[in-house]
């Protein structure tokens, strides 16, 4: 089965990061990862009301990332295999300019 993350900046593009040959990242180790790049990063919650989705920290995250660091292949594969597990799927898109993610 295919297994894959693809981020899409503006203008840019989709950066595809293929995860068939990986291991598979546990899913508590996937939320911490995630937490932790949240916080490092200085991001907010999408949401008025402080409420942050796994899938509202992806995209939060990939924003906050920009183009350049996903050109840094051992974030960009840790980043892919940690939002794989988190959202339980194995095909993601990401598309930052609209805040958007889809599976």
């Amino acid at each position: 089965m295919r297994s894959e993350v693809s981020v899409t900046f503006k203008g840019a593009a989709p950066v595809r990061i293929d995860l068939n040959e990986v291991q598979p990242m546990p899913h508590d180790v996937a939320r911490w990862w995630l937490d932790d790049q949240f916080t490092q990063m200085g991001c907010e919650p999408l949401r008025p009301t402080g409420k942050l989705l796994t899938a509202d920290k992806v995209v939060v995250v990939a924003e906050a990332a920009g183009l350049a660091k996903f050109q840094e292949a051992k974030w960009s594969q840790e980043f892919a295999r940690a939002a794989s597990a988190a959202l339980g799927k194995p095909v993601v898109h990401i598309d930052v300019a609209t805040l958007g993610i889809s599976y």
